[in-house]
């Protein structure tokens, strides 16, 4: 029988995809000044990087403002840019700053410190808002002038998010950066009175958190463009749910399942797999579907055309959760106790494909975990491409497809993701409280019989990137440690563990041009590169 989902024309109207490969470095993960890496002149010299190897992808985290734990999957806005990844630099560049102003940047740093990070650049905000706007500005009055016109109509364009992020971000500051729900009531309630209040009152703050997005945006456009011209797509990342402290869940409340005040009714989360014993909690507020559906799914259309408008493709993470998600009471503990709730995804994805603003999207599904028929068809039917990670192909399951001869033309292959082990680290067995050494050594076994040979370890993860780059997947993604052969000492992020994550980055030079030229051979050897252009 046919399925319902298969009359979308989607997989033939998007044009075929060249066969490429790609690296994952997130913008705090580039080396530099300033606590953590941005959208700067690292973030350019990288795409140089990887034109010399050449790479034709560039694959990001989420880039919205983070809060506790520094965790990019939680951000107070769908829409903002985080401002810690505004460059120093740029704001030189734009005649905002002077290069004395960088004095006091931190110096370049093996791990990320995202408090000092947002410090400096706050500093350097304030600095170059009281430049722009200030009585008796040191700024040429024909630069001033021209920038001031630029960030006007950039805040007209941008009103129908801008107005509430800049307003939500300056209350935060005012209370101490407590949780929206814990303000006093007429704010939490967003009673009218107290938001004009707010406004007035918290006036230069809002323009200062103006001025930041505004300044994001251009950097980002610059990149963008920049990416573009040198043949490099940007792939971005859209969690499915949203953080509970975000302004979105302030502003629009009746898009979720909340209690009154705000409080959580359900809450999002896994349950226990491969990642954490027991589940993983994570807190965000579950969508009140039934309200989506009857305004159109408003909110998911803004939020992919908005990622459209950054980005070339779209991941979507926890793609599972689109056929239906793990819903956990509100004031659990652990994600242990939960059941599985049917969620509209058929029904969005149409919408989505007969939105002007998000028909051409092109989406890759991450769709790992607890996977089931129907979120098979869910993908299947609107033609999504699905995830496969090296490292899962070498379970004791013979016939799972994510072994590298399973790979089809329609998957994207990583070598490993931020959520797991790199390479030299899955491969070496370090801990990572997922599996004991019998299970590390059996894999590793498995990896050996399938390359005919037991390599040396220090060449075990090029040998694993020939097998990911020898896929038929069109597209394969490399993070960056495992071009640099990393241990789990160079790991990103560990599901269920609270802190110590997201601080991986890369020293000065430590992408050589070795490695670079390494990658490019590889890339050359499976038919990657970018084919020349004929005269």
């Amino acid at each position: 029988m046919t399925s319902p989902l298969a009359v979308s024309p989607r997989a033939s109207r998007l044009p075929p995809l060249p066969r490429i490969s790609g690296m994952l470095l997130h913008f705090t993960s580039l080396p530099g000044p300033g606590g953590c890496g941005d959208l700067g002149p690292e973030a350019h010299r990288f795409l140089e990087q990887l034109r010399r190897a050449g790479q034709r992808a560039w694959q990001v985290l989420p880039l919205g403002p983070t809060g506790y734990g520094d965790s990019p999957y939680q951000t107070a806005s769908i829409f903002a840019g985080n401002p810690i990844l505004v460059s120093p630099q740029g704001m030189v560049d734009e005649g905002l700053l002077r290069p004395a102003d960088l004095a006091e940047l931190p110096a370049a740093s093996a791990h990320a410190d995202y408090g000092a990070a947002q410090r400096v650049r706050f500093r350097l905000f304030e600095l170059a808002a009281a430049r722009l706007f200030g009585e008796g500005s040191e700024l040429a009055a024909e630069l001033r002038a021209a920038l001031r016109r630029d960030f006007d109509s950039y805040c007209e364009a941008q009103s129908a998010w801008l107005s509430d992020y800049t307003l939500f971000a300056a209350i935060k500051e005012e209370q101490g950066m407590a949780a929206w729900i814990s303000w006093p009531a007429p704010l939490r309630d967003r009673h009218p009175l107290a938001l004009d209040e707010a406004r007035d009152r918290l006036a230069s703050r809002i323009r200062l958190h103006a001025l930041v997005q505004w300044q994001f945006d251009r950097q980002f456009g610059r990149l963008r463009r920049a990416a573009t011209a040198a043949g490099i797509e940007l792939i971005g990342d859209v969690p499915i749910f949203v953080a509970h402290d975000s302004v979105e869940v302030w502003q629009q409340r009746d898009q979720f399942l909340l209690h009154p005040d705000g409080r959580l009714r359900v809450q999002a989360g896994v349950p226990p797999d491969y990642f954490s014993r027991t589940g993983q909690l994570w807190g965000n507020p579950l969508y009140d579907y039934a309200r989506m559906i009857d305004d159109g799914f408003s909110f998911w259309r803004r939020r992919v055309a908005r990622a459209a408008a950054l980005f070339d493709r779209v991941r979507l993470d926890h793609f599972r959760g689109f056929a239906a998600h793990w819903e956990v009471p509100g004031e659990a503990r652990t994600a242990e106790i939960g059941r599985w709730v049917p969620a509209p995804g058929a029904l969005l994805f149409k919408t989505l494909l007969s939105d002007p603003d998000t028909e051409g999207v092109r989406y890759i599904a991450e769709d790992l975990g607890v996977i089931t028929p129907d979120v098979e068809a869910l993908r299947d039917g609107f033609g999504l491409p699905g995830i496969r990670v090296l490292q899962f192909g070498f379970g004791p399951d013979e016939n799972y497809d994510g072994r590298p001869w399973g790979c089809l033309k329609n998957h994207v292959v990583y070598s490993s993701t931020h959520d797991n082990a790199t390479l030299m680290g899955w491969y070496r067995g370090e801990t990572d409280g997922t599996r004991g050494d019998d299970q590390a050594a059996a894999e590793r076994a498995r990896v050996h019989e399938y390359l005919g040979y037991e390599p040396h370890p220090e060449q075990a993860p090029e040998a694993l990137l020939r097998l990911a780059l020898g896929t038929a997947a069109d597209t394969v993604i490399v993070p960056v440690q495992d071009v640099l052969g990393l241990g789990n000492e160079a790991r990103m992020n560990r599901p269920g563990q609270s802190e110590g994550n997201w601080q991986f980055r890369l020293l000065p030079g430590q992408l050589d041009e070795p490695h670079l030229q390494r990658l490019r051979n590889l890339t050359r050897i499976y038919g990657r590169l970018p084919r020349e252009k004929s005269v």
